[in-house]
C-alpha cells in the first residue's frame, strides 16, 4: 500500500490550500482516512480523519471549523481543504489510513509528505 499526499506549497495567512492524497495498493474503502502534520520542532498531530464512506468525520481542535476532509474512493483519492490558514498550520502533511478512525495514530503517517508554509 502506498500513500502520496501533494498540494501543499506557500500561502499567506488567511489563505486556503486543497491537499491530495492518492491511494494505491489496496482498496481504498477498506480503510478510513486520515491527515496528520509534523511542525517544525513539534511532535506529530492527527488533525482529521474520514470514515470509509464519508459518512462521519473527525478534526482536532486546533483545525475545527477551517479544515474539511473528503474522500472519493471510485479514484482513490482523499482530500483536506484547508481554508483560514495561519501560521500555525505550517507543517509537513501526511495522509494516514487505519481500519478505524480510533487507531489513528501519529506513527501511521506515511510517505514523504506535503509541506504547508503559512506566512504571516
Amino acid at each position: 500500500v502506498q500513500l502520496q499526499a501533494s498540494g501543499g506549497g506557500l500561502v499567506q495567512a488567511g489563505g486556503s490550500l486543497r491537499l491530495s492524497c492518492i491511494f494505491s495498493g489496496d482498496t481504498l474503502e477498506d480503510y478510513v482516512l486520515g491527515w496528520i502534520r509534523q511542525a517544525p520542532e513539534k511532535e506529530r498531530e492527527v488533525v482529521s480523519c474520514i470514515d470509509h464512506r464519508g459518512d462521519r468525520t473527525f478534526y482536532s481542535d486546533s483545525v475545527k471549523g477551517r479544515f474539511t476532509i473528503s474522500r472519493d474512493n471510485a479514484k482513490n483519492t482523499g482530500y483536506l481543504q484547508m481554508n483560514a490558514l495561519k501560521p500555525d498550520d505550517t507543517a509537513v502533511y501526511y495522509c494516514a489510513i487505519e481500519r478505524h478512525c480510533a487507531l489513528l495514530r501519529p506513527s501511521d503517517a506515511r510517505g514523504k509528505g506535503t509541506l504547508v508554509t503559512v506566512s504571516s
